[in-house]
């Protein structure tokens, strides 16, 4: 993988990641649900990702349900030391493909155990908040994954899904690692999220980070960049992520060995000021 300096973010200060991590949620089943066709294929595209630099994998227990996380064990236990996998719970997954948020403290603390389970370790870190439940008191939910951290089996804490509000009322809880929104090319409307996660260093983890369909005006400029670059549109998106501010934390997600190296590429790829300008129009 690329390096240079701004390369790397250190997740809560301690856990260093290369940028351009891995969104495991596409190596499941059809709509999210169900094991993938070709199992074999699902690891070895985790496998390559982690032969090719890539040290943050970001699940949840609800992509499967369950099946994600069991794959990522299954290809890459025992773990490499400097592989962080990140999951999340709080989000419910049923057959007809509905997310329901589900935060009640006492379901987090077992949607963990399970996590700690599939995954096969004694800890995770860094274990993400999945949607508020706007049935549960938010400062609960927060709370109860506070105290797995004081336990011990979370190493850090991470939201998704937030407005600045709710991440200023976490942090009077508890130290807040990351953030996991909404945030690609075409669809911004969490710039102040990204703002107040580059004031407090909290990693920004956008997800959806290839803005399929939202991109409008934005596509003209794209082709003409990708071109300059001969690149790829999903290169010049990622590229852009990375450098549109040094907390950015991608993870685009494949089923797919080739697209996981073209992913990649994004690393290599310097877009110019003028570049980034025309893109941030």
């Amino acid at each position: 993988m690329h390096q240079n300096e701004s390369d790397t973010f250190d997740i809560g200060g301690d856990l260093t990641v290369h940028r351009l991590g891995f969104g495991a949620m596409r190596i499941t089943g059809e709509n999210i649900i169900g094991k993938p066709d070709d199992e074999e294929n699902a690891k070895r595209v985790l496998q390559t990702a982690v032969n090719l630099g890539v040290n943050l994998i970001d699940t949840a227990d609800s992509y499967g349900p369950g099946v994600s996380e069991r794959l990522i064990r299954e290809a890459l236990a025992p773990y490499p030391e400097e592989l962080v996998v990140a999951t999340k719970g709080g989000l419910l997954r049923n057959r007809d493909g509905d997310w329901l948020p589900h935060g009640d403290p006492d379901y987090l603390r077992n949607a963990h155990l399970c996590s700690l389970d599939r995954l096969g370790v004694e800890s995770i870190d860094l274990y993400q908040l999945h949607r508020r439940d706007p049935d549960v008191d938010f400062e609960a939910s927060v709370t109860a994954l506070a105290e797995l951290k004081d336990e011990g089996v979370i190493e850090h804490i991470g939201l998704s899904n937030v407005s600045v509000e709710q991440l200023e009322t976490a942090r009077d809880i508890v130290d807040v690692a990351t953030v996991q929104n909404k945030f690609n090319l075409g669809h911004r409307e969490d710039d102040d999220v990204l703002a107040a996660c580059e004031e407090y260093d909290i990693g920004f983890i956008p997800w959806f980070p290839l803005a399929a369909g939202e991109l409008d005006e934005k596509v003209d400029v794209l082709e003409s960049v990708a071109e300059n670059h001969d690149a790829t549109e999903y290169q010049v998106m990622l590229a852009w992520l990375l450098q549109h501010s040094p907390v950015t934390l991608p993870i685009p997600g494949t089923s797919s060995v080739e697209h996981l190296k073209q992913n990649i590429g994004a690393t290599r790829l310097e877009l110019t000021d003028e570049e980034m300008a025309r893109l941030d129009k």
